[in-house]
This record gives C-alpha cells, sequence and structure tokens, in this order.
C-alpha cells in the first residue's frame, strides 16, 4: 500500500518550492530558498525551449496537487488557472525572475505581476527562505 503523506513530501522535496494560490489576493504564492525557486525558473526555461509547447493552451502541471500550470497563450498571462505566454513570453519570465532572485535575500519578498502580464489580474509572489527550507513543512501544517 502506498504512503501518501510520504509521496506528498517526497514530491514537494523535489518540486524544490511551495506554491499556493490566494484568490482573495489574487496572488500565486512561490516559498522556497533560492536554489528552490530557481527550479521554478528551470520548469519555465525548458518550457520556453519544448517546440512542442508552442500551440495555444499546451500546458504542463508542477507539483503534487497538479494545479499550478505553465501554459501556452497569446499574451502573458498570470490567472487563477495559469502562468503563460507565448513560448519568448516564458522564457522572458524566466530571465525576469532569475534577475529578481540574485538581488532578493533570504527573508525578503518580491513579485511579478502587470511587469510581465500588464492585463492580469494575479500576481507572483516570491518569498525567499533560507537554504535550508523544506517545501513540505508547508503541506505538514
Amino acid at each position: 500500500m502506498m504512503d501518501w503523506d510520504k509521496q506528498i513530501i517526497d514530491d514537494w522535496r523535489e518540486l524544490g518550492f511551495y506554491y499556493q494560490r490566494d484568490d482573495d489576493l489574487k496572488q500565486w504564492w512561490l516559498i522556497g530558498s533560492q536554489f528552490g525557486l530557481s527550479k521554478f525558473t528551470n520548469h519555465l526555461l525548458n518550457y520556453s525551449k519544448e517546440i512542442s509547447m508552442k500551440d495555444i493552451s499546451e500546458h504542463i502541471h508542477l507539483g503534487p496537487h497538479q494545479y499550478l500550470e505553465i501554459m501556452t497563450w497569446h499574451t502573458p498571462l498570470i490567472s487563477e488557472h495559469a502562468i503563460g505566454g507565448s513560448l519568448a513570453d516564458i522564457g522572458r519570465l524566466k530571465t525576469m525572475i532569475n534577475n529578481k532572485l540574485l538581488s532578493t535575500t533570504v527573508g525578503e519578498t518580491f513579485e511579478i505581476g502587470i511587469d510581465y502580464a500588464p492585463d492580469s489580474e494575479y500576481i507572483i509572489r516570491f518569498f525567499v527562505m533560507a537554504d535550508n527550507f523544506d517545501p513540505s513543512s508547508i503541506e505538514l501544517k
């Protein structure tokens, strides 16, 4: 029999960061160490280089709960459903996040919003945690 709790813990640790969506604030929260959050940018980079993902509505799901999506769309997008854009847009998003990660220290936050997706209602808020941050620790609370 599968130990689902252990599987979810392992999945968060493999992903490298924790995420959740706050619909009241219209924000995605990505929580992790600089290294863990860089794993998110690696997903963006890999997606942006995958020519098979060029068509509108192509997408991938991330994390143990699979509700964070990276999706190909007509324009840059941050919504309750997905973070998306064209492959070039998604590559640009990866660079924007990496640049902010480089200038952010432990305990600080930063956001990506209208600077990436001017017409989106949602933003992405990044919480930079210590190097030893375990993304599964939030799930366990």
